[in-house]
């Protein structure tokens, strides 16, 4: 067993200011994607000019945390906030979904595409790849904060969280840094770094993701309020079931298309 360190979940206070961690892991994740989308656009692998594209990061960021929000409440808690509809806004307390936030982006995707002339799928592959770091930075924030902890373990890197119990438990968070972030990067940069079918990039990373996610999920503790649904599987799992089929049509759909192969 590792004993799980006590992080201050406040980076710093300034007065009254008080700033997060897990918002300056929002913060970075936004960088890095900004950082990786500079680059490939200066290797011309997008039709977008880079203040284009922060217009898109700007849109982005509104698409993750509307979509996030809501994606919470009707996944996860649908009949508590609907009898307490104000609290949909107390953001501050918590309740983000990556499901929803990906839902979101590509409503922002869809539209920006349709504004520029592209397809959907061209910008969709143009961000594919910068998206896993960012989700990296998120998870590397919930472990900062000691939330969303595995489930029981005895392996020798088990931590006792403190929010946790006093029981040993897999550092899911972690996991998933390494699952959803460093390997789906690597994977989808890597496999994007040649010229593609416009509509692969974006298949893989959606199979890449409802993969990982759902393998992760074994380890990760069910939220409290839900437990396991359905053939034992949480609701992380079964939402990320849809992502695996959908990826697979889009890449199947892709491959099939006439026509030319996308330079993202």
């Amino acid at each position: 067993m590792i004993a799980y360190p006590q992080f201050n979940p406040i980076a710093l206070e300034i007065g009254p200011l008080k700033i997060h961690w897990y918002g300056l892991m929002y913060v970075a994740a936004f960088a890095l994607l900004w950082i990786l989308g500079k680059y490939r656009i200066k290797k011309g692998m997008v039709r977008l000019t880079v203040s284009e594209f922060e217009d898109l990061i700007f849109y982005g960021v509104m698409g993750v945390v509307l979509g996030g929000r809501l994606g919470y409440v009707l996944f996860y808690q649908p009949a508590y906030y609907f009898a307490n509809p104000l609290h949909i806004f107390a953001v501050w307390d918590g309740g983000m979904s990556f499901h929803g936030g990906l839902l979101g982006v590509l409503v922002v995707l869809y539209v920006y595409a349709r504004k520029k002339g592209m397809t959907f799928f061209e910008v969709a592959d143009f961000i594919a790849p910068l998206v896993p770091l960012g989700l990296a930075m998120g998870r590397i924030g919930n472990f900062i904060n000691g939330e969303l902890w595995g489930r029981p373990s005895d392996l020798p890197w088990a931590m006792i969280f403190p929010q946790g119990g006093p029981i040993a438990r897999h550092p899911s968070q972690l996991y998933e840094m390494l699952a959803e972030g460093v390997i789906l990067f690597a994977v989808v940069w890597i496999f994007s770094s040649k010229k593609r079918w416009v509509g692969q990039t974006s298949g893989v990373f959606m199979i890449g993701y409802g993969l990982a996610r759902f393998l992760v999920e074994y380890t990760r503790e069910p939220d409290s309020f839900l437990g396991t649904l359905s053939l034992g599987l949480s609701m992380g799992q079964w939402l990320s079931l849809p992502m695996i089929v959908v990826g697979i049509a889009i890449f199947i759909w892709a491959t099939k298309r006439s026509l030319p192969p996308s330079t993202v």
